[in-house]
């Protein structure tokens, strides 16, 4: 059994300094220490070394041909990533990865290894042994669970219990019994690694009394895709401050528009009030169940594929269902 480990920093790699902490460790560095099976080679690889919050659509195609690399000679990847934005990555990973034949598990820590209390061992031990399954699927590993990558949303700061999987049951689990994929990722789409991307994609949540000209901005600025929080089921606001004719506007410059929920769980369906319809009849695309950083990264991803529309109207790996 051969695992490719895949450093990109985060917490789980820093160290103090007078600065405050800093990403430090090596891949090397972090495998010191862990426990693993003594019939798994791991080999260690530096992709890049920040903290997740400086991780940006760049960093996710360098990621993403990364691990396609990695697959070529090993069993299965694991990537070590900074908490607060690995659910945006795990996400983008799933789409450029999408189809992949072999696991990419991805883990981190809220506390640094070697740190008193640290969650980093345990996950990344659990990670590894997760990888040795030969499970396909882009998966996030943390607190002794397994996401779909494009469900996993970080809830909570500082719980060790950081992740939840959002609208669909856990991949899997890891518990005295050793690792049990429940619900795998599941894909028809067969195997390319398509890392291109397009950042041009602006996230807006409604709040009462948004100003229509906030989207005046966005077709002004270049911007190719916009990903709405709407209320409730899909609600937006016409009467005073009309958002439904500056929507028409942005459809009619070539905007893609997708909507999703502000409520944490469960979809939008625009077609049960009027003011969703008010949306359907706008031409813009429902983003159902999906989580807002699903729906961010598809959008980022859809709009540097030739088959765009296609791909942002369909479920591809479970990240969303009507």
């Amino acid at each position: 059994m051969r695992i490719t480990l895949l450093a990109t920093g985060g917490t789980i790699a820093c160290r103090q300094t007078p600065e405050g902490l800093v990403p430090a460790l090596r891949a090397g560095e972090l495998l010191e220490g862990v426990p693993h099976r003594a019939d798994v080679e791991i080999v260690c690889r530096d992709v890049f070394s920040m903290d997740s919050s400086n991780i940006q659509p760049e960093e996710w195609s360098q990621l993403a041909l990364a691990a396609d690399a990695a697959m070529r000679d090993s069993d299965g990847v694991v990537v070590t990533h900074g908490t607060d934005t690995m659910g945006y990555t795990a996400a983008a990973l799933s789409y450029m990865l999408l189809g992949q034949e072999k696991p990419v598990i991805l883990t981190g820590s809220q506390l640094p290894l070697g740190a008193p209390l640290s969650d980093a061992e345990e996950n990344l031990s659990c990670a590894i042994e997760a990888a040795c399954q030969g499970v396909p699927g882009t998966y996030v590993c943390f607190h002794r669970k397994l996401i779909h990558g494009a469900r996993a949303v970080k809830t909570r700061t500082m719980s060790f219990d950081a992740f939840d999987s959002v609208n669909q049951e856990l991949a899997g689990v890891i518990d005295s019994g050793g690792v049990r994929f429940q619900r795998p990722v599941f894909t028809e789409e067969p195997y390319r690694c398509r890392p291109e991307v397009d950042s041009r994609v602006f996230l807006l949540k409604l709040v009462p009394g948004t100003q229509p000209d906030v989207l005046d901005f966005v077709a002004q600025a270049g911007y190719r895709g916009l990903v709405i929080e709407a209320f409730g089921l899909g609600g937006l606001h016409y009467i005073r401050r009309n958002l439904v004719e500056k929507l028409r506007m942005l459809r009619e410059l070539g905007v893609r528009i997708l909507v999703v929920t502000q409520c944490m769980y469960e979809k939008a369906d625009l077609s049960i009030y009027e003011v969703g319809m008010q949306l359907l009849r706008t031409d813009v695309i429902s983003g159902m169940d999906m989580t807002t950083e699903a729906a961010v990264t598809k959008m980022m991803w859809a709009l540097a594929q030739e088959d765009t529309d296609a791909l942002l109207s369909r479920s591809l790996c479970g990240e969303m269902r009507g």
